[in-house]
């Protein structure tokens, strides 16, 4: 694949680059339709990026529908067939200000005076369309194959909310059709896994704009599920010694000012409430109250290690654009715990913590996924604590920990905690994106901060170390990957309704009824399906809307042998009587089989 760079030279692309060149070229072309249908188009960025590529624009009053989206691309498409050349040129600063004035493209005019060490600038031009760029791109408007707009959101100029509004416009490029059908079909997959649609469906959760944006509220079959993660969770933990609380989900401003929150998370915060001349605000994560916890009696080391654990109902003030369902939300519920240890026990509990996530994922068949050793970003004196040398001391030792422990890991600069380095272990679904479900946080910054001790051995005081870990993450978002996951189809201890009893008439009706009481005497979620509706519109909306484990189809000659009939999910239809049935659901439950 032949490409341009800025200086005019020609060449073969770098493998590893060609999806960004297509990408970028792309985003040129997309611009350069735009401004044909809309010509008061002024143009801010343009990049490529991992998925596609995208343009931010300010259309002034000018809406865009999806046939607007349509005729975009309809355009794109013409330019591509005039198989334009795409020519780079440079221009000295001031002649640069000067083309960019003349075509009205003030965005860009004031980027270039942020560029103030700039002396010239380099632009790309095909037909009467001229772009500001660095390159490089492809030769000819015909090598670009395959691409597609997807959708359009607002975007603020510079990502700052102090300024205007534009329209952002999405698209997907790639190297051949067949990358792009492989792309759509991958859509389809997701529109169909997609947790909100699933849960919309089986009346698992739901969400209104009149209680807020991303406050999801969790329905009784929702609910069912999220209580057996929670009893799930808590089991596990308290095998390991932990002790459970519950705390507020409100605190004072001084708390998290105290903890560093104030200073380094509070654009992730709702704003403060006054009330009797105190300031409040609603939680975003609750290791300041734990830390009080600690605070709230003496300890000794005999003490230690103490892990305090907690499904916290934390907030957190999203931007509506990030919202997705309960995956992420306003309002979620974290399964948080602070380990409180000696120096000498960070590598026993970081060790015992990792066991337990692999452990949980084992039984949750959770196969794909990496661990990340995330670190602050040096540069960065405003999103982390200043203390370098607490950082380089707490960054190796967690460093050590995982290497002793024979875990393999990457590092990633800039993606600690501001109190703190982090093992992020980052799970790539069924579709979409990888993204991090289970943490363990090592710090040395806020026991310090909060004044805790413990009194060591010599009887000296000490300060303790603290682990921050989620294993879950949030229930929230672990219901959500679970539902893509599953499509669904929980495994029979955790569905909602484990067991449907379908009568095939009236005539059986009382023998359902019968089977009914005595599932659900067994401790088994069952429900009788006793609308007058045929067995077959029963089956359909208990296998694809319900997505039960088992249905029980009921007729005349199951009722007169006082047996049932078992239908899975597979489609496979077994005879059996009701005692063995029981038997085998009640070891299912038990066991947790997947």
């Amino acid at each position: 694949m032949k490409i341009i760079y800025k200086d005019g030279h020609v060449d073969e692309c770098p493998q590893d680059q060609e999806l960004h060149v297509i990408r970028h070229t792309a985003a040129h072309v997309m611009a350069q339709a735009i401004k044909r249908l809309y010509p008061q188009a002024d143009f801010a960025f343009g990049p490529a990026t991992e998925n596609g590529f995208y343009y931010d624009v300010d259309l002034g009053d000018q809406k865009l529908s999806d046939e607007d989206l349509a005729n975009i691309e309809k355009e794109m498409r013409k330019i591509v067939k005039e198989n334009l050349p795409i020519k780079p040129f440079i221009l000295p600063r001031a002649e640069a200000v000067k083309l960019m004035e003349e075509r009205k493209e003030n965005y860009k005019i004031e980027h270039m005076a942020d560029l103030a060490d700039e002396t010239e600038f380099s632009f790309f031009q095909q037909g009467e369309y001229v772009d500001m760029c660095i390159g490089p791109h492809l030769t000819y408007t015909k090598a670009l194959k395959a691409f597609k707009i997807t959708q359009q959101s607002g975007a603020y100029w510079k990502n700052d909310k102090e300024n205007k509004m534009l329209t952002r416009i999405n698209g997907v490029a790639f190297r051949n059709q067949e990358e792009l059908d492989a792309w759509e079909k991958e859509q389809q997959e997701a529109r169909e896994r997609d947790h909100r649609k699933i849960g919309k469906e089986m009346g698992l959760f739901m969400t209104d704009d009149l209680v807020g944006r991303g406050l999801p509220m969790f329905l009784p079959a929702g609910y069912t599920v999220w209580q057996e993660l929670e009893n799930y969770i808590k089991e596990k933990e308290r095998a390991r010694g932990y002790l459970h609380v519950m705390t507020p989900c409100i605190g004072t401003v001084n708390l998290y000012k105290t903890s560093g929150h104030w200073d380094h998370y509070r654009e992730n915060m709702f704003p403060a409430m006054e009330m009797e001349g105190e300031s409040y605000v609603l939680r975003p994560m609750n290791c300041p109250h734990h830390m009080m916890i600690y605070a709230n009696r003496p300890h000794s080391y005999r003490d230690l290690p103490m892990r305090i654990g907690e499904i916290a109902h934390d907030f957190r003030y999203e931007s509506s654009g990030t919202l997705k369902g309960i995956e992420r939300g306003r309002h979620f519920c974290q399964n948080d715990a602070h380990l409180f240890c000696t120096p000498e026990q960070i590598k026993s509990e970081v060790a015992d913590v990792c066991n337990l996530i692999f452990e949980v994922y084992k039984d949750f068949n959770i196969t794909d996924y990496r661990c990340v050793l995330s670190l602050r970003d040096p540069a960065d004196k405003k999103k982390y604590h200043d203390d370098d040398a607490m950082w380089n001391h707490a960054e190796q030792a967690l460093r050590e920990v995982l290497t002793e422990l024979g875990i393999h890991f990457t590092e990633e600069i800039g993606e600690a905690a501001f109190y703190g380095p982090k093992l992020d272990v980052n799970v790539k679904p069924a579709v979409g994106a990888e993204y991090t479900l289970s943490t363990c946080q090592l710090d040395f910054c806020l026991p310090a901060k909060f004044h805790l001790t413990y009194v060591d051995k010599d009887g000296s005081e000490k300060t303790p170390v603290v682990l921050h870990r989620a294993i879950l993450g949030s229930l929230d978002r672990f219901m959500a990957y679970l539902i893509e996951e599953t499509k669904g189809k929980f495994p029979t201890w955790l569905a909602p309704t484990q067991v449907k009893v379908l009568p095939v008439s009236e005539k059986t009706l009382e023998y359902a009824q019968d089977v009914t009481e005595k599932l659900s005497d067994a401790g088994i979620r069952v429900v009788l399906d006793d609308d007058n509706q045929k067995i077959g519109y029963k089956i359909r909306a208990a296998q694809q809307v319900d997505r039960v484990p088992y249905m029980l189809v009921l007729g005349a000659k199951e009722a007169e042998a006082g047996n049932i009939s078992v239908r899975d999910r597979k489609g496979e239809t077994t005879e059996m009587s009701l005692e063995d049935f029981i038997a085998k659901v009640t070891t299912e439950i038990r066991t947790r089989s997947l």
